[in-house]
């Protein structure tokens, strides 16, 4: 009764700050709001659904009547499924549903809207990739135009990020799969993978059951509105099979550890030339270090791990890009725009309601379940890995480099914490994974999301 209890309660206290995010830019509560130093059409650009980025707009599409039996077969026949499948089926099944569900909330919006049209617009990676004419080139000198107000500056998604999210599409581009629905099929087949990647780690952090309870929930989570399609989605899928293959090195028991500590390391190296804000998933990965079973598990997985890393930062800087220089330049270009109108007194709690939109009531009420201390000091793998995904949240959001959006930003983080459902009693998993599936419904139908 006593767990029940905290769980409403982190339920209740989340409606709460949601409803006050979204009350707050209609009173007046001086600085305390969404955007200031702005017009009434400024306010609807960029905060008319605070703290969400989108626009007030109910509407149904194509992808409305999939998305719906979707989530409710998930909710109904979810949890048999994940308990009869043989465990090999099981992440493949994760993925695919992920895949479906996220492409028909996509759908709700159209193809061209939702879908092919989102990373073609002008802020978006797309926009610059006919200017790449010499990558070796672009990447030399990527540092030199992450200011803006230049000639040559980067456009505001590609100055924000490391080269490597421009390089990816530019790659895809050059293989003959350029435009705006092939790189949203990247970004929905990686991003749907994370879910895959989730349940694959659950197994060797906790044990089959448990990673069978994790998948319908990742499989239906509300972030899933913002992996189809955004370049996150993308960045999310990458960070979460680097966290999984530590994982397996650690805990697993694999025959060649040190190959999946390196492959991993890789992952997580790449991960970080996608994403500044990714360096944080060192967070998570060092919170799978800790669950192993003792100091020389973790280091066998550590040095590989590290080398692989560093291996990814040696080629970026000999090919002339040092990650600590862009991201000192991106946090100057941060303030050159809308963020000095962007109040931290609103957005430092305002993003925090923003994720409880991203991952669902249900998920909060298993972050409640995740503060066990005697699973702590069991050095519980699954226990360890989301707070090490909460705490990385915390530390993003107290950088002040994250106000607004970050139910899009922090999709590396954010997957991780939907696993956290799954350590409620199972008794009551219908009811919470219902709760996320309307969330997102809800959310999708009558906000216009801006990813």
């Amino acid at each position: 009764m006593r767990s029940i209890r905290r769980e409403l309660i982190a339920v209740v206290v989340a409606v709460l700050l949601v409803a006050a995010a979204f009350s707050a830019k209609y009173l007046d509560l001086g600085i305390v709001r969404p955007l200031v130093n702005a017009t009434p059409q400024r306010l609807r650009d960029f905060a008319d659904t605070a703290p969400i980025f989108g626009w007030w707009e109910a509407h149904v599409g194509w992808g409305t009547l999939p998305a719906i039996v979707i989530g409710v077969a998930a909710v109904l026949w979810g949890q048999a499924v994940a308990r009869r499948l043989p465990w090999p089926a099981v992440p493949w099944v994760t993925w695919a549903t992920a895949c479906a569900w996220a492409f028909s909330l996509a759908m709700i919006d159209g193809w061209q809207r939702g879908f092919a049209g989102r990373l073609t617009a002008r802020h978006e990676y797309l926009r610059q990739v006919p200017t790449i004419t010499d990558i070796p080139e672009a990447v030399r000198t990527f540092s030199s135009r992450i200011l803006d107000f230049q000639p040559n500056s980067w456009i505001t998604h590609v100055s924000g990020h490391p080269p490597g999210a421009l390089l990816t599409f530019v790659w895809l581009d050059r293989i003959g799969l350029g435009g705006g629905a092939w790189a949203g099929l990247l970004c929905l087949l990686a991003g749907s993978s994370a879910a895959a990647a989730i349940v694959v780690a659950a197994r060797v952090l906790a044990d089959e059951q448990t990673a069978r309870l994790v998948a319908p929930f990742v499989a239906v989570a509300p972030t899933a509105i913002w992996v189809a399609v955004s370049a996150d989605g993308y960045f999310a899928g990458v960070a979460a099979w680097g966290i999984a293959l530590l994982a397996i090195a650690t805990r697993g028991n694999p025959r060649l550890p040190v190959l999946y500590a390196a492959a991993g390391g890789l992952l997580l190296g790449w991960a970080i030339f996608l994403n500044y804000g990714v360096g944080l998933m060192a967070i998570p990965a060092v919170a799978v270090l800790v669950s192993a079973e003792n100091l020389r598990a973790a280091l066998r997985v550590l040095l590989p791990a590290v080398l692989a890393a560093l291996a990814v930062v040696a080629v970026f800087w000999l090919a002339g890009f040092w990650w600590f220089d862009g991201y000192h330049l991106v946090q100057d270009r941060y303030w050159q725009g809308i963020a000095l109108d962007r109040p931290f007194q609103y957005w430092s709690w305002a993003n925090l309601a923003s994720t409880v939109c991203a991952v669902g009531l249900g998920t909060v009420a298993g972050l409640a379940r995740t503060f066990d201390i005697a699973a702590l000091k069991s050095r519980s793998g699954l226990h360890l890995v989301v707070l090490g995904a909460l705490l990385a949240i915390l530390c993003a959001d107290l950088s002040m480099l994250s106000k607004a959006e970050t139910e899009r930003i922090w999709l590396p983080f954010t997957v991780w914490l939907v696993a956290a459902a799954a350590l409620t009693p199972p008794r009551s998993h219908r009811w919470w994974l219902a709760l996320n599936v309307v969330g997102a419904l809800l959310i999708n139908h009558f906000i216009f999301t801006n990813w």
